[in-house]
């Protein structure tokens, strides 16, 4: 018997070791963790305050709402609210505004200035009941507002007297995947596509789920599912078929499917001998396409496309130009969707800054696209730089309405290892201030139409999702998934508070653990510039693949394509000069930008390399010569990233040890390759320079050839 019990025992605890593998958190539930609140004075005051839960309607968003309020509450509380009517005192009342309970309350008036997904969080009385009530005008706006009532426990606010309202900022809030129909994932870092086509349409994973639901929390209602590298593929009806499976799963979270749309699709698999968007028969057969797809998905969001870019077909090709292009598709498409047109273009016969091109091509058109159409503008004229000044066409288009374009994947960031926190980079651009019409013209106020009073607005994020079990590779790499959806539904948060919610949902509401973690990521920003692109220097990245240090890049194909072109470093100085005396890229802003920045003065220190080629004695705002301020600036960033490790490993009580472990591992990874930019770009400008390393700091630990041979094999993303 005693042999008995000791067998016993031993099995017991090899299963509470099991158990303990198997709900090991390895960040697959984002900041969706519903677990019991741990603030016990909390805990009772929330048990007090929700004792029943009714959610009116029977539309699919109103069962997806009971389910997430049942699985949160249950989580949450550690206990499952009643859900049968009457209503009782303290319950929770979800519904719009025809259903009766929300009807008899009478809030139409302050319901019209919320809009279709707008919502009313009221603490309030339900007949003669106190309640707290959920009110939207449709399900999907009941089902963010149910969301943002979660958000409000998890965070451990106080829900005793609610009186929120809410509305986005812009309409169409939109994640761009860069996914490849056999799965790879252009400049995707956390895997392979979530997009199983081989199985669909007969299998939906549950992932499609939980991705509809993570990205409903946030409020993002739309996703572009291929890359915008077409293939055409896409628009033929077995991919329809399986577009549409993806698309009857989104739906109940209000998230819409749009597709990219390859501009040569008539010829490559229409049959026909051109794409002139001015050819009839061009015309045609995409209108029939499109109706095509409507029979498959009616509520398809429409087309994003990439054309004339990058060696992509487009209206150029026939003598056309982007309005044309964009035009032709919009006419298909008509009132029931909308086309995005990406403004990211350059052509390799045209001798000018590539900065520029975008404006050159594009402001003439302004108001001669159709209403439907969006043009997508990037947030810098280059190229998702760890840095770079606002694109001077926002603003410079009142006519057609611009639809801001973040890369949230990290593609010049550290790609998939680096802890680079974007809300800062995100709130930079929307902060800035075009001067369009007069001060206070910000780049926020002309991606949500006040400005020039767009008809249609929107925000669009390139994804760095992908199927790695904790969905974006880096575990801090959610938190620019979450700040983008915040920041596309309301651009006037602030990044503190942003990283405040996400940390908390994502990890623990104990104050000791926020506010050094808070901290370390609103640093990060500036770290990362500091060790790969200080004072304003842009496009220093490897070749191809875009990882690592590569500012010794020359004799490509195109000039464009290397970093030489940009850094412009020779024995006098250093710098792209983009003022009159140069480029003139800066001729492209309006004159009070022109005047801040061309003034080497009163240019800000951050973009003094973009705008200025400057020589190396000049003096910096430190009082440094410019040589030793670069240096300085990257020796601090690496220095730094030692900082956010310690700032890490003391956190290690607050962390479950899988989460922990893998950050850890990461940031480890990050020191070593900011030390590796740092050695690497120091040594190249020290050949220009030709002056030495203050002798305060450590020396390079290789020689320039040694980082220059180096070649990195297999990596993720191109």
């Amino acid at each position: 018997m005693k042999k008995l019990r000791i067998y016993f025992l031993m099995c017991l605890v090899l299963l509470l070791k099991a158990s303990t593998a198997v709900f090991a958190d390895d960040g697959y539930r984002l900041w969706q963790r519903y677990d019991l609140i741990k603030d016990t004075g909390k805990l009772s005051n929330y048990r007090q305050l929700i004792t029943q839960v009714i959610v009116e309607g029977n539309s699919p968003a109103a069962a997806v709402i009971k389910k997430e309020l049942g699985n949160g509450l249950q989580g949450l509380l550690g206990q499952t609210p009643e859900s049968m009517q009457p209503v009782k005192d303290n319950a929770v009342v979800v519904g719009t505004t025809a259903t009766p309970l929300i009807s008899a309350l009478r809030l139409t008036d302050r319901l019209n200035k919320v809009g279709k997904e707008g919502y009313l969080i009221l603490t309030t009385t339900v007949n003669g009941k106190k309640a707290t009530v959920v009110a939207a005008n449709t399900d999907i706006g009941a089902l963010y507002g149910a969301f943002h009532f979660l958000r409000l426990l998890q965070t451990n606010q106080d829900i005793s007297k609610l009186a929120i309202t809410n509305a986005p900022k812009t309409q169409f809030r939109v994640l761009n995947h860069w996914d490849n129909l056999n799965r790879t994932v252009e400049r995707g870092y956390a895997g392979f596509s979530l997009w199983d086509w081989h199985r669909l349409p007969d299998y939906i994973d549950q992932r499609y789920i939980d991705y509809a639901r993570a990205n409903a929390s946030v409020g993002i209602n739309g996703t572009v599912l291929t890359n915008v590298n077409a293939n055409a593929l896409v628009l033929t009806k077995p991919y329809l078929e399986k577009v549409a499976a993806l698309a009857d799963a989104f739906r109940p979270y209000g998230l819409k499917v749009y597709l990219t749309a390859r501009f040569s699709a008539p010829i490559e698999i229409g049959g026909l001998k051109t794409a002139d968007p001015l050819d009839p028969a061009v015309r045609a057969w995409w209108k029939t396409k499109t109706d095509e797809i409507y029979t498959h998905v009616p509520d398809f969001g429409g087309f994003l496309v990439k054309a004339n870019s990058e060696g992509q077909p487009g209206p150029q090709n026939y003598g056309r130009n982007h309005a044309d292009g964009a035009n032709m598709m919009a006419d298909a498409v008509g009132n029931r969707g909308i086309v995005i047109w990406r403004a990211f273009v350059y052509d390799d016969k045209v001798p000018d800054d590539r900065a520029k091109q975008a404006v050159n091509e594009f402001k003439p058109l302004d108001g001669t696209f159709r209403k439907n159409v969006m043009v997508q503008v990037k947030n810098g004229a280059i190229d998702f730089q760890p840095r770079e000044p606002f694109h001077p066409l926002f603003g410079a288009m009142p006519k057609t309405p611009l639809m801001m374009e973040f890369q949230i994947t990290q593609e010049y960031l550290g790609q998939g290892t680096h802890l680079f926190y974007q809300a800062p980079l995100f709130k930079e651009t929307l902060d800035a201030d075009t001067y369009a019409k007069g001060a206070g013209s910000t780049v926020a106020k002309v991606v949500d139409g006040t400005l020039h009073k767009y008809e249609i607005t929107g925000m669009a994020g390139v994804s760095n999702i992908g199927n790695d079990r904790n969905w974006t590779g880096h575990h801090f790499g959610q938190a620019n998934w979450y700040a983008f959806g915040r920041l596309a539904w309301d651009h006037a948060l602030s990044s503190e508070a942003i990283a405040d919610e996400w940390l908390r949902m994502t990890f623990t509401n104990d104050n000791n653990f926020l506010a050094p973690v808070n901290k370390m990521m609103m640093d990060t920003r500036e770290i990362v510039v500091n060790y790969m692109t200080p004072l304003g220097l842009h496009h220093i990245m490897g070749w191809s693949h875009h990882y690592g240090p590569g500012p010794w890049i020359k004799d490509k194909q195109r000039a464009d394509w290397t970093s030489v072109y940009y850094h412009k470093a020779d024995e006098k100085g250093v710098g792209f000069d983009r003022t009159a005396s140069g480029s003139n890229a800066l001729g492209q802003y309006f004159p009070p930008v022109q005047k801040k920045f061309g003034n080497v003065k009163t240019c800000p220190e951050e973009f003094l390399l973009w705008f200025h080629h400057l020589p190396w004695d000049y003096k910096t705002k430190s009082g440094r010569p410019l040589w030793d301020e670069i240096v300085y600036r990257y020796y601090k960033g690496a220095e730094d990233v030692k900082g956010m490790q310690q700032t890490w490993n003391t956190q290690q009580s607050h962390v479950d040890e899988e989460r922990f472990q893998h950050v850890k591992t990461f940031l480890s990874i990050q020191e070593k390759e900011a030390r590796w930019w740092r050695d690497a770009c120091v040594l190249y400008f020290q050949t220009f320079s030709k002056r030495p390393i203050p002798a305060n700091l450590p020396k390079p630990e290789q020689t320039l050839e040694y980082y220059m041979n180096l070649d990195p094999k297999f990596v993720p993303g191109i």
